[in-house]
């Protein structure tokens, strides 16, 4: 009997892990590869773009979650009465066919599966992977946000427009519009920033969980305003670039910078000023030793 028993408890903790694995894949694979072709060859909407960050965002998830495995396996089993609901959301979610909602339910299901399996505690120990994998799910919100970035793409052109005439340029701004040369150029909601803004904060979230910066609240509101700052300044710089390129009509160079890898290179330089950025906040600004 007592041999028994030892074989019931180790297919009851084994084998349900195993098998909740195997369905999330077979459930959920198909749509992360459709995330990920459509970030890589940018052959989706532009909404669905806006969490290209996600490419880096849900490996770190689920490394996060891989070394939370023996916390995981030392919690007690728990059922909380939200996880069955969350359970039923998550699949109501996945067979209505509405994109947001089935894109939205990978995040409610594994919030479900932590509450149904290991109660509060487990929500709160995988906490930051679940917030990671919903940050990355596309959504809508996006669009959502666009018309109210008018504001913004205003500034951005004001302030573009400024420049150039400093550098000696002939340049008129009406609205969101730059005249250069008698060549019109649109600040556009898609270029106001919003993109490189959402990301940098993502992958400031990360910086900020990989090196423990978060656990100081000061620190962790400077580096989120700094990223915040840095964004905006690099967006206003691209787009008086791109200004200057198109009226001047060195149309290789705008559309590298626009369409091409520039863009790519340009975002990858702005993150890697976010690295230098925690770096140096680890480096002069060090945490109070604990009394």
């Amino acid at each position: 009997m007592h041999i028994q028993r030892r074989i019931r408890i180790v297919l009851k903790r084994y084998l349900l892990g195993e098998g909740i694995a195997i369905l999330l894949v077979l459930l959920y694979a198909p749509l992360v590869v459709h995330w990920y072709d459509g970030w890589f060859n940018k052959n989706i909407s532009i909404e669905h773009e806006y969490f290209s960050h996600g490419i880096i965002g849900l490996p770190y998830a689920a490394y996060i979650a891989g070394t939370n495995r023996k916390c995981w396996l030392r919690l007690p089993n728990s059922q909380h009465f939200l996880g069955s609901f969350l359970l039923v959301l998550a699949t109501l979610f996945y067979l209505s066919r509405l994109s947001d909602f089935v894109n939205l339910s990978l995040g409610v299901m594994l919030a479900g599966i932590c509450l149904s399996l290991k109660g509060i505690s487990g929500l709160k120990l995988q906490g930051m992977p679940l917030i990671f994998i919903f940050l990355a799910s596309p959504n809508h919100i996006p669009y959502l946000i666009e018309p109210y970035a008018l504001p913004l793409q205003h500034f951005i052109a004001e302030t573009s427009g400024s420049i150039l005439i400093h550098l000696g340029l002939k340049v008129r701004v009406e609205e969101i519009y730059l005249y250069v040369n008698d060549r019109i150029v649109e600040v556009a909601p898609h270029c106001a920033g919003l993109k490189m803004l959402f990301t940098s904060l993502y992958v400031s979230l990360i910086l900020l969980d990989w090196t423990g910066v978060w656990m100081s609240h000061k620190r962790s509101i400077l580096f989120l305003a700094a990223t915040s700052i840095i964004s905006i300044s690099s967006n206003i710089f691209r787009n008086t670039l791109l200004t200057y390129f198109h009226g001047t009509e060195r149309e290789t160079l705008f559309n590298w910078l626009h369409a091409g890898w520039g863009g790519d290179l340009y975002s990858a330089c702005i993150l890697g000023l976010l690295v230098l950025l925690i770096n140096g906040i680890e480096k002069y600004l060090p945490s109070q030793p604990a009394n």
